[in-house]
Parts: C-alpha cells; structure tokens; sequence
C-alpha cells in the first residue's frame, strides 16, 4: 500500500517536471488511466474553425464599436474630425482670398475706368472694348481637375475668378504700356492736332461751297450725311498739311474720293484730302504741318472742281470746321508753308513738293 502511493507521488513529480520541460506551443491533457500528460492533438479543421471564429467575433465587434460612437453616441472618428479642421481651415483661406480679390476687383474696375475716360481720351485713344477686358479663356477645359468638387465648389469659383483677375490685370498693364509709350510724345501733340486750313488762308483762291452736316446730294438730291469740308478751287491750287503726321494711305479711284491722301496725325486724329488732280507723297512717309501734299483737282465723284477736306477723331468724323483757323494771315500761313519745305527730307519731286502759295 505504502509502495502504490510512493509510486503515484514520483509519476506526478516526474509528469510535472515534464510540463515544466515541454515547449509552450502546444496543449497537453492528463491521461487519468495513466496519470500523465499527453499532447492534445487538434485537427487543421477545428484550429482554422476556431480562427475563423474569434476573427468574425472581432469584426463584429468593431462593426458594433462604430455603429455606437457614430450612431448612438453621435461622435465623429478621429480621422474624420482631423479633416474636417483642415478642410474648414482651408475654407477660411479661401474666403479671405475672395475678400481682398473684391478689394483687387474694386481697384482694378477704377483703374480701367480713368484709363478709358481720361487717360486714353487725353490721347485720343480708343477706348478698349469689353469684349476684350472680359474675354474668357478659350480652348480645353482649363479646370477639368476641380470637377470632382462640383460646378459651384468655392475652390472653383475662386480659382476661375483668380484667373479672370489675372487676366484683366494683363489688360489693363499693356493699356498703360500704350499710354506710356504716347505719353512720351505728348510734346508733340499740338503739332500733330489738325489745326490749320488745307489751303492758303486767301478767300480769293476758293470758296466754301458744302460744310459738315447733313446736306442734299448734289448727284442724287437725297438727303445725305456730308462728312467734311469742300473748298471749291480751280485745278492745281496746292494742298497742304493740316498737322504732322504719317501717310496712311494713298489712293487712286476713278469714282469716291478719286485722288485721295490720308495722314494719321496720332492721338486718335485722322485727315482725308479727296478729289485731287496730282499727288506728290507716298504711303509710310512722315509729313510736317505746312507741307504739300499734291495740288486739289476734280477726280473721282463730283459735279466740279474741289477739295474735299476731313477731320476723324477716334474713327467718328468731326466737324472740320472746328479744327481750322481761317482768318489766318495768309503771310503767316505763307512763312509757315516755306520753313516746313525747308525742313522737309522727304522730297519726291522738288519742284512740286515744296511749291510756294501764290
């Protein structure tokens, strides 16, 4: 009796000792017919059944874990929150970048408003067209990439109206380049405006026969705008000048103006001498106040000999009669001729170029 209970003692001590001494990585169980330990085979099937179930307890777990702290308890995943703050950061920006764009916008609208009334009209510029300030941009979609954020996004909105400013301000910059570049010549400017008559200033070589105005055709009898001046003169009274300027053109036409002659003085000013019998400039060429043009004649549309004189402003035409001095000395008007064929670099035929009045 004594013998069986020493001998239970030692296998519980040896089976002991062999717990002690197995790898941890697997499971015994007590063999109660033999009192030891022994490994507790499990098969593939019950350990990938038993993964497969503590894995879908711990999804549903975390299923349940965020259905209660964003449904239930109404809070926001901390990813979530995180964006949001930069998100609304952002937003900030944004809305004060469109704040000081007002501020750009409200400038700028000043600035093309004193460069369309006042700088450009000092120089007889045209004024720059809407269509022109307002152009968009044209071609491919420049902001296929915002589309993801929806037509009206304010990321959008404020990067096509970062751009129209850009744009405009472009404008606008080359404007004042414009104005700039004939601000520099403003010395110039009396020179060049059409101040004096085409003709030597002696009321005993012509006669004012149609003046600006609405008139009856002397062809037709209708009622008909009368755009400039008609000096009516034999053939061959030489035609002067009205201001500096460059030829813009030369023509000669068997019906219209005939033979015509038109300087553009700058500063938004233009002059058409028509009806002329001979011409003695070219197109391109820089011409003086005081210069002779050529001599008037009775080319072209007309019922008798005359020189049909014009004055455009800014592409309207302007009453000539406006533009002229006639009651001019004619000695004044004859010293005034001689120092400009003096000056003149530019002859093509001497002895026409530079004829004196009579």
């Amino acid at each position: 009796m004594g013998y069986g209970i020493h001998k239970g003692e030692a296998l519980v001590r040896v089976a002991t000792e062999r717990k002690t001494i197995m790898p941890s990585r697997k499971k015994y169980k007590i063999n109660p017919e033999t009192l030891l330990y022994e490994i507790d085979k499990v098969s593939a099937k019950s350990r990938f059944l038993d993964f497969l179930f503590k894995s879908l307890g711990i999804i549903a777990m975390c299923f349940v874990y965020f259905w209660l702290y964003t449904s239930v308890f109404g809070l926001e995943l901390p990813k979530t929150t995180i964006l949001k703050k930069q998100n609304a950061e952002w937003v900030s920006r944004l809305e004060v970048l469109g704040k000081e764009m007002e501020q750009c916008e409200s400038t700028l609208a000043g600035l093309q408003m004193r460069d369309d009334q006042i700088y450009r009209n000092i120089f007889g510029m045209n004024e720059i067209s809407p269509e022109v300030r307002n152009a968009g941009f044209g071609g491919v979609n420049r902001y296929s990439y915002l589309d993801v954020m929806g037509p009206n996004s304010l990321l959008l909105r404020t990067t096509m109206r970062q751009d129209i400013l850009t744009k405009k301000t472009y404008v606008q910059s080359k404007s004042f380049d414009e104005i700039s570049a004939i601000s520099k010549r403003a010395g110039d400017m009396a020179s060049c405006i059409p101040a004096i008559s085409p003709f030597l200033t002696d009321d005993s070589k012509y006669t004012l026969t149609s003046p600006f105005g609405y008139r009856s055709d002397p062809i037709t009898g209708s009622s008909k705008m009368h755009t400039g001046f008609d000096f009516a003169c034999p053939p061959g009274n030489p035609v002067y000048a009205t201001g500096d300027g460059v030829i813009e053109s030369v023509k000669f036409e068997l019906f219209g103006y005939g033979n015509s002659v038109v300087i553009d003085h700058g500063f938004g000013y233009k002059t058409r001498y028509a009806h002329m019998k001979s011409i003695y400039v070219a197109e391109g060429m820089s011409i003086k106040r005081g210069e002779c043009l050529g001599e008037s004649g009775n080319s072209g549309r007309v019922t008798g000999p005359h020189l049909h004189y014009e004055v455009m402003y800014r592409d309207e035409y302007v009453n000539p009669e406006n533009y002229m001095d006639l009651t001019m000395p004619k000695e004044e008007y004859a010293e005034m001729v001689k120092k400009a064929a003096q000056q003149s670099s530019k002859v093509l035929t001497p002895h026409t170029r530079v004829k004196m009045p009579n």
